[in-house]
């Protein structure tokens, strides 16, 4: 089983470093260096960057990358081996009163010159049936879809199973879960992606946390059983 499943699995790498990392500087990194970044990542062969997040509009100031807008894309000179992704919080979404053209608005405008390749969502258990939707609409644009579901560590295995076979009937390309509190150990990420593989067939992630210095080795644990997105930062 285990080699089958590594002839199968192809890893792919995605960086979120100025997406996670901005929770520190409020999201204002300095566009020389995130096209330094940038350049970094193409010559490490990181195929996928999440370079920020897309918030909605807020009254104190933050940086670039925690509205990632299209015109702040147009601006940065990005290696063409690079797919850039952004993410949103479901919340921001399922607690909004929005139209559904106000909710295209905020979130799914998007750059024609510098196109977005991915969109992940941070979800919440109860906010990810209202998100299917949205991802089988940009799924139709030809823009890959993640489900990044947090605080696994807190959800019972029957929801696990639940929520996998509700998302198996749509169009989501990646279902991503989230060491939210950083106290999953190896033994939990094998029995996790079993649970999901049950009735999900398609790509799985993992984002790790690293406090209790687990990050990396549960990162090889989930790839060497099967989890083929694997988050990283600098």
């Amino acid at each position: 089983l285990y080699s089958s499943i590594m002839k199968k699995n192809k890893l792919k790498i995605l960086d979120c470093t100025l997406r996670d990392g901005g929770y520190y500087n409020n999201w204002d990194f300095s566009k020389e260096l995130i096209e330094d970044y940038l350049q970094a990542m193409s010559a490490a062969k990181v195929e996928f960057v999440e370079i920020g997040f897309r918030f909605l509009k807020k009254d104190v100031y933050l940086g670039p990358c925690a509205y990632t807008t299209p015109s702040f894309l147009e601006t940065l000179n990005i290696p063409k081996n690079l797919k850039i992704g952004i993410m949103i919080n479901a919340k921001d979404i399922v607690s909004s009163k929005f139209s559904k053209a106000e909710i295209n608005k905020h979130f799914f405008e998007f750059s024609k010159k510098k196109k977005i390749s991915f969109v992940r969502f941070a979800c919440h258990l109860t906010e990810i049936e209202k998100i299917v939707p949205l991802c089988n609409t940009l799924n139709k644009k030809g823009i890959i879809t993640a489900i990044n579901l947090m605080q696994i560590s807190e959800i019972d295995n029957r929801e696990i199973e639940k929520i996998t076979k509700l998302l198996s009937k749509s169009k989501l390309d990646v279902f991503y879960f989230a060491d939210s509190l950083g106290n999953l150990e190896p033994h939990n990420i094998v029995h996790i992606s079993n649970l999901i593989r049950k009735n999900w067939k398609r790509d799985i992630g993992f984002h790790a946390h690293d406090n209790m210095s687990r990050a990396l080795i549960n990162g090889v644990v989930a790839f060497n059983n099967g989890i083929n997105w694997i988050d990283s930062t600098v």
